[in-house]
């Protein structure tokens, strides 16, 4: 054999090589997210913690480092009804604002776009919400879950009612969002672990859609000037990527 086929030879086999690596690594499984036990309904709350952080503190821990996070920044939750989406914010402690962490599909929400009115509408909010370390619940019928703080004061000062307005686990939902159990128990470690390095609360923004001029001009006319004062808001953490502070008067929110 010659020395030019043999060097054409080597070329082939090391390419050869290397595309079969990379159809080996492609084909590779997705790692997976260690599945809670089976007796996870006969746990207390304490004990699906400690079988929480035992099973998910590695691998969470791990994502938010891959990003520049870590557990014990400060956390913000937005929620986008039409999209189904849940996005997870996050803020360390040496930057002034917060940056997208995650965004995960809603498995579940109820009712329609537009505000919940009252107990038992099974219409998921709009508006500005906050929760803190006792809105938490390891011990929910939806393996984990927390409270979003509805009804506010603005829900309060138009007379609407309901309670019990959870971000929890499992695939259903009667005016809550349902994330799935693997997805809720990352979520339910980063702001645990949040509110334990002393964040005083989580702010949770609900909306219809993404409040876009353009998205305004094509929806339904029923809600207009709610959505319009929700956008006020949607517009400053926008501009700014920081939660606005508000305020309710005359039936409105207002921000600081």
């Amino acid at each position: 054999m010659s020395r030019r086929a043999r060097w054409l030879l080597s070329i082939l086999s090391i390419a050869f090589a290397g595309s079969a690596w990379l159809i080996f690594a492609q084909s590779k499984p997705m790692p997976t997210v260690p599945a809670a036990p089976e007796n996870w309904k006969q746990l207390n709350g304490e004990q699906r913690l400690a079988d929480l952080h035992s099973r998910r503190i590695a691998d969470v821990s791990t994502a938010l480092q891959s990003q520049g996070f870590a557990l014990g920044d400060a956390v913000f939750v937005r929620v986008i009804k039409e999209s189904s989406e849940l996005e997870l914010w996050l803020r360390p402690s040496t930057s002034s604002a917060f940056r997208l962490y995650k965004t995960w599909h809603i498995a579940r929400w109820s009712g329609t776009l537009g505000p919940k009115t009252k107990e038992g509408d099974r219409q998921a909010p709009e508006g500005f919400y906050a929760f803190n370390a006792k809105h938490l619940n390891p011990r929910s019928s939806y393996h984990l879950s927390f409270n979003i703080g509805y009804p506010n004061a603005l829900d309060q000062a138009l007379g609407r009612t309901g309670s019990l307005i959870m971000v929890h686990g499992s695939n259903v939902s009667v005016g809550c969002f349902a994330m799935t159990d693997p997805v809720i128990e990352e979520i339910y470690l980063i702001v645990e672990a949040a509110l334990t390095a002393g964040q005083p609360e989580i702010a949770v923004h609900c909306f219809p859609f993404r409040m876009t001029t353009e998205r305004l001009a094509t929806a339904d006319t029923t809600h207009r000037d709610f959505w319009l004062n929700l956008k006020e808001g949607w517009d400053r953490f926008e501009q700014s990527h920081m939660p606005p502070m508000w305020s309710v008067k005359d039936g409105r929110y207002h921000f600081d």
